[in-house]
């Protein structure tokens, strides 16, 4: 069994240099999704709460 070549310009736990960090675009992606959710849950426990409390 031969063993692959390990790519030596990175350590192990580190990134390698190509990789872009997109830390600002995950959390705008979070939040383009999360507060549209976040409201719609909120008004669907308002209106629930209507609904069984009249």
């Amino acid at each position: 069994m031969t063993n692959s070549p390990t790519n030596s310009s990175t350590t192990p736990g580190t990134r390698p240099l190509e990789t872009p960090r997109r830390t600002g675009l995950i959390v705008f992606a979070w939040l383009w999704v999360g507060l549209p959710l976040a409201y719609g849950v909120y008004e669907l426990v308002l209106k629930a709460k209507q609904l069984f409390t009249g």
